[in-house]
């Protein structure tokens, strides 16, 4: 295991890598957490690690201690700079892993970063997505300006009741509003066509976020991808009490890519 500082946007995030045993380059998941980031999946990237996987965790700008000031753009950059970090040459040797290999796995707000860096990304290896939010941009789009306060208003609810806390340079009226400014360009199913050029497993839970999901999964297959899957699993956001299912989910994926 080493951790480090990943360096984003002049800023140094916190970050470690489990390294997978063995001299030889091994391929890399980046693994994203969710909003704020109390559930951090690494009970999984321990089983990934042990699959022959090396994990890379970092926290996002303004999150966990990680400097600079927490919003939903930079998440998508600070992404976007963990996959330069892995794909420099000295990096690759420090880790014993093949910068031509990465894959992108996201929890929640974790999996629409997912989703948003690969699809600006056609190199990375393949998606993996836990319980994807799309942050309510769905339900947001051309909102009349007369109802903009309002809806505002709601999204900054849910964002509180999620926790604000570990977040810092922000406020729930700022992502709220960020969500809104964005709203068309992050919603998951214009991403589709971007998506289908590499595998997509989608896994999905009885959270409520099953149906944004299952359409993001027909937009993928519309645009004609063969590469999609999914898998759904009847427990909670946090996938609770099915952690070991949730692990043969991610690394049954894992091994099909280490097949191809």
């Amino acid at each position: 295991m080493q951790s480090f500082q990943l360096p984003s946007h002049g800023v140094l995030l916190n970050a470690f890598v489990y390294m997978a045993a063995g001299a030889r380059p091994h391929p890399t998941v980046i693994l994203l957490h969710g909003f704020p980031g109390n559930e951090r999946n690494l009970d999984l990237a321990q089983s990934i690690r042990r699959a022959g996987w090396n994990v890379l965790y970092f926290d996002y700008r303004g999150s966990w201690g990680s400097p600079g000031d927490f919003s939903f753009k930079h998440c998508i950059e600070d992404t976007q700079a963990a996959v330069a970090y892995l794909r420099d040459t000295a990096n690759a040797a420090r880790f014993r892993s093949d910068p031509k290999t990465i894959a992108l796995i996201g929890h929640s707000m974790g999996g629409f970063m997912a989703l948003q860096a690969g699809a600006l990304d056609p190199s990375i290896e393949a998606i993996i997505t836990i319980s994807a939010a799309d942050l309510g941009t769905s339900r947001v789009q051309n909102v009349p300006a007369d109802k903009h306060d309002f809806v505002a208003e709601q999204l900054a609810g849910g964002l509180v009741a999620e926790g604000m806390a570990p977040l810092a340079g922000t406020s729930a009226e700022k992502l709220a509003n960020e969500v809104l400014a964005h709203a068309a360009e992050w919603n998951f199913v214009k991403l589709a066509p971007k998506l289908g050029i590499r595998p997509l497993l989608v896994i999905t839970s009885d959270d409520g976020l099953t149906g944004t999901n299952a359409a993001l999964v027909e937009a993928v297959k519309t645009a004609g991808s063969q590469q999609v899957k999914t898998v759904h699993i009847a427990t909670d956001h946090a996938y609770s009490d099915h952690r070991i299912g949730l692990q043969e989910a991610v690394l049954d994926e894992l091994a099909r890519l280490s097949q191809r």
